[in-house]
């Protein structure tokens, strides 16, 4: 949808609570789409900053180009003029908006034809500053609500080399991905609250920062992690991140596919995949589609499809061809 709009020249506004990737998505659009981006935050903004300071010219008062504005020849031609946490700036920095967002000018300033117009900012539920976005602004807009989810993040997070274990932590307990302070998840055993004057709270970005703990000693993994999310979902992580550790090694595996041990339980089963998929290169990935067609055909199919989302060469291996054979339904 924001691919769409942004090609249509709609003006478009994503909603959504804190730390689920609202500003990394625009970002990312940006880039497959070849445009340059500007990233302002409107609540370190004031009115005169968007309109410019006034001059005199030949007798009469103009406004001056704000330089935080795109210029076509400094920022290049196509882009995305990004206003974050819009409806968190003071109501008057909004007002100043209302001229640019509509008629692509305001003041003297025009935005350049090949540029477009995305914001982003918070719910008033999320309890994050954010305020009521005046009519008149909300309806000079296309909206998204955006909401996180476990396997959008996974894709990513595969992509972008995240630790395999937080992927099959959050993959086996999807109720943590986000859990506002106050909140609590509602279903499975196991049940998390969040305190209301919660500081760390589980959220797609805070677990992507806690990820780079893993490895850390086991005496300081917990409160590390802790401190990004929150002291119930780090203790849950660390009983997790036990059974990861003691799933077969990915050198056993390999050496004999046939032969080792396969683990039961849907957390270790998560956690082999998860491994596999990290550890599967054109050498390595026919051995490891061995082995996973002892395990059960979700988890099977999870680790293949996640190791060449991973790396699209593996497509051109004869293990992978032989196992997409084998496993046409997939397909289907």
């Amino acid at each position: 949808m924001l691919e769409a709009y942004i090609e249509g020249d709609t003006p478009v506004m994503l909603w959504g609570a804190p730390g689920i990737g609202k500003s990394d998505v625009v970002e990312q659009t940006a880039h497959k789409l070849g445009m340059a981006l500007i990233d302002q935050r409107l609540t370190t903004l004031e009115p005169v900053d968007l309109r410019g300071l006034p001059h005199i010219r030949d007798g009469a008062a103009v406004w001056a180009n704000p330089d935080i504005l795109p210029n076509a020849k400094r920022d290049g031609e196509r882009g995305i003029l990004f206003l974050d946490e819009i409806n968190a700036a003071p109501a008057s920095t909004q007002a100043a908006c209302y001229q640019l967002i509509l008629n692509r000018r305001i003041g003297e300033y025009r935005l350049p034809d090949g540029w477009r117009i995305a914001a982003a900012g918070n719910r008033q539920s999320d309890r994050a500053s954010a305020q009521r976005m005046p009519s008149a602004l909300a309806n000079r807009f296309a909206h998204i609500d955006v909401v996180p989810d476990v396997e959008a993040w996974a894709n990513w997070a595969i992509g972008a080399n995240i630790h395999p274990a937080m992927i099959a932590f959050l993959r086996f307990r999807p109720l943590l991905m986000h859990l506002m302070p106050g909140a609590a998840t509602d279903k499975g055993e196991v049940t998390i609250s969040m305190p209301s004057d919660a500081r760390a709270f589980p959220t797609p970005r805070s677990w992507t920062d806690a990820a780079k703990y893993v490895d850390r000693d086991a005496d300081m993994r917990q409160p590390l992690i802790a401190g990004r999310v929150g002291v119930g979902p780090s203790v849950e992580f660390e009983g997790f991140i036990r059974t990861f550790l003691e799933v077969p090694s990915i050198r056993t595996i390999l050496a004999d596919p046939a032969g080792a041990k396969v683990p039961t339980g849907p957390g270790a089963l998560y956690a082999v995949s998860a491994a596999l998929a990290r550890a599967a290169t054109p050498v390595t990935f026919g051995p490891i589609l061995e082995y996973v067609k002892r395990i059960p055909k979700a988890y099977e199919v999870l680790t293949a499809v996640d190791a060449q989302n991973r790396d699209k060469a593996l497509t051109e291996t004869q293990a992978f061809v032989n196992w997409c054979g084998r496993n046409v339904e997939v397909f289907a």
